[in-house]
């Protein structure tokens, strides 16, 4: 009876909560043609939502969220938005940050338990925006042997997250804390738990801070009735054997998805993910100089910016936008802002784009092809 509630407030939600879409977005055929044709040639399902400034909202999807159904996709359907999870934390940190309950360079050690910074090498070394630029040195949890492990043998049971960091125990740092960037999840895992240690609760304190101010009644958390069971989650796949026929791994998914904290574990529409962005943007979630922290951008290997502090620094054919990737085991997805074109979008797919092959490079080669049509000659 519990969720059966949660389910009729959800559709209630649904239909009460999306924009007003602009009648003559003037790329809208163009971009729903490109939609059309990708999942077409395989992609399950897509959806798509955009707001630029001088045109409006506009949303879109194609394909399904059902393959063995037929059940069409649509753009009130949620989507995992995976790492973009990063950017939500990064936000609930500088809110604490603001608050004065959290110093960004202090060590993590001021603030993780010890039950848990014990088995975080050099800890005491590592600062709290060290690992929100993803310059801490921390080994990576996802590619350890013994997580891989489990998630293998254990596809449909939720994993302790604590015990990742277990796992970690005599592990090398990749690198001397601090010294240059590598993007790894256990940095937002630890915030994860660091929110929780100053909070009680990161997941409710996120609700209270930025879902329920911005009225998103759609994005849904670790804190939310009903978690991962809602009846507009589209099933998800993942093309394994790269044969081109993705199989269904719905519960592999959501196993997988509820299980993280931090890093991951965010489900949203698209136009609801567009709205954190903009108000991100807008200066209606952090003051000004908080924002401009976000932006400050560490450099790769190769001297060019990559991340800030929870935001992904894009170079787009000598346009820069601002946001955040997600890819996992059956979804794929990027939120991204471009100033100066005033344009916001999401775009996601139930297809698995975490591990390499010709679907997965389709769904990259759809993302490409949206991004040209929606950002170049406006």
């Amino acid at each position: 009876m519990k969720q059966t509630f949660c389910i009729l407030i959800y559709l209630f939600a649904t239909l009460n909560n999306a924009p007003a879409q602009t009648k003559h977005f003037s790329k809208a055929d163009s971009l729903q043609a490109i939609m059309n044709r990708y999942t077409a040639a395989g992609i399950p399902g897509v959806s798509l939502a955009v707001y630029t400034e001088a045109e409006g909202w506009w949303a879109g999807a194609a394909g399904y969220a059902k393959t063995e159904t037929k059940t069409p996709m649509s753009i009130r359907h949620l989507q995992y938005i995976q790492s973009v999870s990063k950017t939500y934390m990064a936000v609930v940190i500088l809110k604490l940050y603001e608050e004065k309950r959290i110093q960004l360079d202090a060590p993590i050690t001021r603030y993780l338990p010890r039950q848990y910074s014990r088995y975080i090498p050099e800890a005491e070394k590592v600062t709290v925006r060290m690992l929100l630029s993803h310059t801490s040195g921390v080994p990576e949890y996802q590619t350890h042997p013994r997580y891989i492990s489990w998630e293998l043998l254990h596809p449909t049971s939720i994993f302790p997250m604590e015990k990742a960091i277990t796992f970690l125990e005599g592990e090398p740092m990749q690198f001397a804390a601090g010294s240059r960037y590598l993007y790894t999840n256990t940095n937002f895992l630890l915030l994860a738990m660091i929110a929780d240690a100053i909070t009680g609760d990161h997941a409710k304190y996120m609700s209270e801070k930025i879902f329920r101010p911005l009225q998103l009644q759609q994005t849904y958390y670790h804190h939310e009735p009903g978690y991962l069971h809602y009846a507009n989650l589209p099933d998800c796949y993942w093309d394994a054997l790269d044969c081109g026929r993705p199989a269904n791994i719905m519960e592999l998914q959501r196993t997988s998805v509820a299980a993280t904290k931090g890093d991951d574990g965010i489900v949203c529409t698209p136009t609801d993910a567009v709205h954190f962005l903009k108000a991100l943007m807008e200066g209606k979630l952090l003051h000004d100089t908080t924002l401009a922290l976000m932006q400050h951008w560490v450099n790769d290997s190769k001297g060019q910016h990559r991340y800030g502090l929870g935001l992904a620094y894009y170079s787009l054919e000598g346009l820069t936008g601002y946001g955040h990737g997600g890819g996992g085991i059956g979804a794929g997805c990027i939120l991204l802002y471009v100033p100066s074109k005033k344009t916001y979008l999401f775009l996601g797919c139930n297809l698995g784009v975490l591990v390499a092959g010709k679907l997965p490079e389709k769904a990259d080669a759809l993302k490409n092809e949206v991004l040209a049509t929606l950002l170049m000659g406006q």
